[in-house]
Parts: structure tokens; sequence; C-alpha cells
């Protein structure tokens, strides 16, 4: 089990790492456009882009989920065979679908904005981003490949890559465009993730042609396809229950600002405003609260082929004891993450985008989202566990249960009601994959880790708001106020953790159980 243990871990070490680099450079991108097109233009940007990844996940049918977990335990068996089949048969299905739904999409863009977006200045960021389509599914497929082959350096190296490509792009078509006025602008910054996934996807090409599984004599194309009906409907018995999550989340996506925008017109709200506080909610606020969850993403990345594998082994240990590593590090990580954008959230949109008025929504869904950090994993274990209709219909109820949430709370309350009905969406997600996993497998929970780590955000909470307003009656600046306060109050949280001997998660007297 030793070099099981050792990919797992070094995997999730890189791509990690790499999350890290991206989400910096993600950051240094956002803050750029942020403050170059406003909310105004940010609110543009999110309405053109939900419709690409309704393409893309039509395309993909759920295959770079299906592969890695396939991919994994062919190449357990020594199948070197099936692994090629397994990526050629994918390939050949996603660039033919993509291809073609690309095409339509742009041949009925204007009745597609006509329906899809409130705001028609946003047609020219919806072009301009749709020809990513075909790159971003044929992308997945050799992700997935890699995920299969524990090999996640290369997808390590492709994300960042894609994401410095992209940054420099940003930066010289936003700036080049912006004299023509910002929906102009706004389409430069869709078509620089265009040409940044292009780079990302001849990156992985040339990583497979290096170190992918080499044909055997007398292999082709033609003969994978030939052969591969069987290895297509393994494929499809894994993908389509994802594509179908996919296809809702995409759905929802596409219509979530016409839907926003609805709400918050029965609000007495106009449409101007309404995309601007649209930019704010997902263009300021959503950031900043996926920031911290890089880590759990990437656990969640390598965690399906390896819950897979044991799965496959009839291995429960070691699945109980990846869940736990799972659900351990949502925890010590969510926590303090929670706390940081509770306290100081006016102060961190004030810093990083300009905007204070971000930092209301940013407050109040905060504490929702802290289950987020959870709902990644336990999505991955399902998947590992070949449980994808259980992700799919928990999508679904949850989704449902958004929509109506965004629907009452919006047209009462505003976009504050807005961002409480996306809240309550998590949370009720992360609670229905809960509650799959543990009747699949059983969970077995140590609760005084979650007693324990509750107290010490309490503390962090206290001694962060002390220690900010101490610094303000200093005269400091807002930034050094803030960097200040926040590097007091973690010092806080991890001394309270170690007080408490928090770390050691096999000291708990009295786990609870959870059967299946």
């Amino acid at each position: 089990m030793a070099v099981p243990e050792q990919s797992f871990i070094r995997g999730t070490i890189a791509l990690s790492v790499a999350a890290f680099i991206n989400r910096i450079l993600g950051f240094i991108s956002g803050m750029y456009i942020a403050r170059v097109l406003g909310p105004e233009g940010i609110g543009l940007l999110m309405m053109a882009h939900p419709l690409v990844p309704l393409v893309i996940t039509i395309t993909e049918l759920g295959l770079p989920v299906a592969i890695s977990k396939l991919v994994a335990e062919a190449h357990a068996r020594d199948e070197r065979l099936k692994v090629r089949r397994i990526l050629h048969v994918s390939l050949a299905v996603t660039g033919v679908l993509s291809v073609a739904l690309t095409t339509l999409s742009l041949l009925g863009s204007e009745w597609i904005a006509s329906i899809l977006l409130s705001d028609q200045r946003a047609y020219y960021a919806m072009l301009a981003i749709t020809p990513i389509a075909p790159i971003v599914a044929m992308s997945a497929v050799l992700k997935g490949y890699f995920r299969g082959m524990q090999q996640m350096k290369t997808i390590a190296v492709s994300d960042v890559l894609e994401h410095t490509v992209q940054i420099a792009c940003v930066l010289a078509l936003v700036h080049l465009l912006l004299p023509y006025g910002v929906a102009y602008a706004a389409a430069g910054a869709m078509a620089a993730s265009v040409v940044s996934e292009m780079f990302s996807l001849l990156f992985l090409t040339a990583g497979y042609r290096l170190y992918g599984e080499k044909k055997a004599k007398g292999e082709t194309w033609s003969s994978h396809l030939k052969h591969g009906r069987s290895t297509l409907r393994e494929l499809l018995q894994i993908g389509l229950p994802t594509t179908g999550t996919g296809v809702i989340h995409s759905l929802y996506g596409a219509f979530q600002p016409l839907l926003i925008s609805s709400s918050l017109a029965l609000a007495g709200i106009g449409t101007v405003l309404a995309t601007k506080q649209f930019g704010l909610l997902v263009g300021y606020a959503f950031p900043l609260l996926y920031m911290p969850s890089f880590i759990t993403q990437s656990l969640s990345t390598a965690l399906i082929p390896a819950i897979g594998e044991a799965a496959a082994n009839n291995n429960d240990r070691l699945m109980h004891e990846r869940m736990n590593q799972a659900l351990r590090l949502g925890l010590l990580i969510g926590a303090p993450a929670t706390v940081i954008l509770f306290v100081w959230s006016t102060p961190l949109t004030t810093l990083i985008f300009g905007s204070s008025e971000a930092g209301v929504l940013l407050k109040v869904m905060a504490p929702m989202f802290f289950l987020h950090y959870f709902d990644a994993p336990l999505h991955a274990i399902l998947l590992g566990l070949g449980r994808a209709n259980a992700t799919l219909w928990n999508y679904i109820v949850a989704t449902a249960f958004k929509i109506t949430a965004i629907v009452v709370f919006g047209s009462h309350f505003g976009i504050i009601g807005v961002a409480y009905g996306i809240g309550i969406g998590i949370v009720m997600q992360t609670l229905l994959n809960f509650f799959s996993v543990s009747g699949t497998i059983g969970i077995y929970v140590i609760i005084r880790p979650y007693v324990k780590v509750s107290f010490c955000m309490v503390i962090m909470s206290i001694s962060g708001h002390w220690a900010f307003q101490y610094l303000t009656s200093l005269g400091l600046p807002l930034l050094w106020r803030s960097a200040g306060s926040i590097a007091i109050a973690l010092l806080v949280y991890f001394a309270v953790l170690l007080f408490t001997d928090i770390g050691r998660w096999k000291n708990g007297r009295r786990p609870i159980t959870i059967p299946r």
C-alpha cells in the first residue's frame, strides 16, 4: 500500500501547489479586471459566461470523471490496451460533439443572447468565449487520463501555464479594447481565456506523447473505435449521471443572471443597478469565497481514482482513511478561512477590488459557505464509489431549493436575499452528499475536534476584531490594519489549536457512528 499512499499524497501536494499559484495569478488578473471594468463590466462578464459550461458539459458526457476511475482500475490490472482504448474512444466522442455544438452555438448566438442575456451588451463577450468549448472538452479528457495514471504533476504544470498565459493576454487585450467601450473590453477578457486554454491543450498533448502509454504494433484509431462499444458503455454508465449533474449546473448557471435580475426586478431594482449588484456578488464576493477551497479541490481530484481503486479491492479501511483525511482538511482549512472572510469582509473587498459594497455580501455568505469546504471531497468520494446517480439527485434537490430561495428572498430583500438563497443551496447540497456517503460506507465522526475548532473560531474572531480596532486607533492605513489583525488572529487560532491538542484526531474517545 505504500506506493498508492505516496502517489495519492504526492498528487494532492502537486495539485495544491499549482492551485495556490493559480489562485494568486487569478487574483492578480481579477483585481486588474475589476478595477478597470468596474462592477458593471464584471456583471457583463458573468452574464456572458454561463452558456459555455453547458456546451462543455454536454460534449464531455461526464467522461473525464469516468476516465480517471476506469483508467486507474485498468492500469492497476496492467491492461494497457484498455487504457489506450478508453482515451481514444473518449477523444473521438468528445471531439465530434464539441465541434458540432460549438458551431451551432455560434450560428445561433444572436437568438441565444436574446433569451439568456438580460443586458445585451454582454453579447460580444459571449461570442468571444464560445470557441473555448471544444478546447476545454479535449483538455478535460486528457486530464482525466493523467488523473487515472496518477500523473498529477502534468495536470499541475498545465494549469499553471494556462493561468500564466491568461493573465498576460487579459492585461494586453483589456488595455487594447477598453477605449472602444466596456462591452468590447469584456469580450477581450473572454478571448484571453480561449488563448490560454489552447496553450494548456498543446502542453497536455505534448505530455501524452512523451509520457503516455505507447501504442502496440498495428494499433490504430479505427481499431480502437471498432472494438470500443463495450468501453463506451462502461464510460457512459459513470459519465451520464455526471453529465446530468453538469447539465443541470450549466443550465442553472446559464439562467442564473436572468433569474437574479428578475428577482431584483420584483424588488424594484432597475436593469443597470441589477447588473452592477450581480457583478458585486459573482465577480467580487465569489472569488474570495472560493479562494481557500483550492486545497480541498485538489484533494478531491486525487480522491476519485484513489477511492475507486480502494473500492475495487474492497478495502473499506483505506476508503475510510481517505474520507477522514478529506473531512479533516476541510475542517482545518475552512474554519480560519470562514472567520477571515466574515470578520474582514469589507476591508478585503475594499483592498482587493476597491469596493466596500461587496463586503456586505461576503459577510452574509461566509458562514454558509463553510460547508462548501466539505462538499467537494464528499462529492468526489461518491464518484469514486460509483454513486454518480446519488450526486445527480442531490444536486437536483439542492438546486431546486436554491432557485426557490433566490426568487423568494431576492424579490423581498434584493441582492442580500439572493446571497442567502445561494447559501441555502450550498448548505443543502453538502448535507445531502454527507448522508449519501454515510448511507453507502458509513461515517465515523469524532465529535470532539469539531467542538474544539468551533471554540477556536470564536476566540479567533474576538481576537481579530480587537486587534483591528486597536490598530485602527493607532491611525494605521487599512492595508496594515487588515494584514496585522489577520496575522494576530491566525496566530491565536493556531496557538489555541496546539493548546487543545486538536491535531490528534485519534484521541477522540467516543466517535459518533453514522451507519450505512
